[in-house]
């Protein structure tokens, strides 16, 4: 029982430290929330240690009772491919460019498949995840008729005990009741999943879907891996790719990217489109606020100069990650910040919502702070 309590205390408390980071610290947590930063890695270890754990109950499961292990193999397939979701599929990592049809119609353009769907079904589909499979089936479980059914079906579910955990998720979810709540949804369910399974992997010899104790020390270790793996590879990912070749053409492309849009500002009345409220890809910030001519200024004639056409058309560094346009103000806008940048050689955002850091590579198209003003 006490296995069950820290493992519940450890997935709220997930969710407590990162409300308190955002209140006390809100450029840590921004920095934490960050695609390939230790939040996510973590997110990505605890999800893959989960398919392993699956993996473990599969083979239990076949050496007991020769059945097929369906459920145990259907959980490590899922849990496996939300890892590698997760990091999308180790693009930004290894810098390798995607297939089109991802640069287009997925909205990060990155190779992964939940974001070629709409927000509404992804946010359903979660929903459903921790919901159905979290609470739901556990609660209905408890029904003796329900529960024999399960268990001649090998139908796995998280422990009874598990609920609070699973539940806590799904209120922050609907709740959301700060920015980027999702990415601490995902580490909360990745440990959730990890947490059943190693609970379901254990059981199988002698008694499916019963609730045995699991020690502290299980779930205590399970979290320092989880911890340790995903702050490791958080700092390994930040490795630098420091070509002179790619800082040259990224410099350059830049410099011709900030003159475009500033032709693209005069063409709108002297302003960008969203000039004060802005941060999107530069491809996706083209489609939305119809800033279409980027596509036939300078920018779009380096194909003719030997750079990839996908580069071109889907405003790419030379790093394979998309190009940025960041626009800051504050109401009297004594300070305001717009800037076009690339994530640099490390491939992952460093920048602050007002300023260019780490080695973020970038152009300012207008600046102004209070000092200056």
């Amino acid at each position: 029982m006490a296995g069950m309590c820290l493992a519940n205390g450890i997935v709220i408390a997930v969710a407590g430290v990162a409300w308190l980071l955002t209140t006390s610290a809100p450029e840590l947590y921004y920095q934490l929330v960050q695609e390939d930063g230790s939040l996510e890695w973590a997110t990505f270890w605890a999800f893959l240690l989960a398919a392993g754990m699956g993996m473990l109950g599969a083979v239990r499961q076949r050496r007991h009772d020769q059945t097929l292990p369906w459920c145990f193999l259907g959980l490590a397939l899922f849990c496996f491919v939300v890892a590698m979701e997760e990091i999308s599929w180790g693009q930004r990592l290894l810098g390798y460019r995607p297939p089109s049809y991802f640069l287009e119609h997925n909205f990060q353009q990155e190779l992964n498949l939940h974001n070629v769907t709409s927000t509404k079904l992804r946010m359903l589909a979660m929903k459903v995840i921790i919901g159905g499979y979290g609470v739901v089936l556990p609660l209905l479980l408890l029904w003796p008729p329900l529960g024999r059914f399960a268990r001649r079906m090998r139908v796995i579910s998280p422990p009874t005990a598990l609920v609070p955990a699973f539940a806590a998720m799904l209120g922050l979810y609907v709740w959301y009741p700060f920015r980027f709540a999702g990415e601490i949804v995902e580490l909360m369910l990745g440990l959730g999943f990890l947490f059943a399974l190693l609970v379901r992997s254990q059981e199988v010899p002698s008694a499916p879907l019963a609730e045995l104790a699991v020690p502290a020390g299980s779930i205590a270790l399970c979290v320092t891996i989880v911890g340790i793996l995903g702050l490791g590879t958080g700092v390994v990912s930040l490795k630098r790719d420091t070509d002179p070749e790619r800082l040259e053409a990224a410099r350059a492309e830049m410099a011709l990217l900030k003159r475009d849009l500033l032709q693209v500002a005069e063409a709108h009345g002297g302003k960008l489109p969203k000039r004060c409220k802005v941060h999107k890809r530069l491809y996706g910030y083209v489609q939305k606020y119809d800033a279409r001519e980027l596509f036939s200024l300078e920018f779009s004639k380096l194909s003719e100069e030997g750079v990839p056409g996908e580069r071109v058309e889907f405003f790419l560094d030379p790093w394979n990650t998309p190009y940025w346009l960041r626009s800051r103000c504050t109401r009297n806008r004594t300070r305001r910040s717009t800037f076009v940048y690339s994530f640099g050689p490390n491939r992952r955002r460093d920048s602050t919502k007002w300023e260019i850091r780490g080695d973020d590579l970038g152009e300012y198209l207008d600046r102004v702070t209070p000092d200056e003003g």
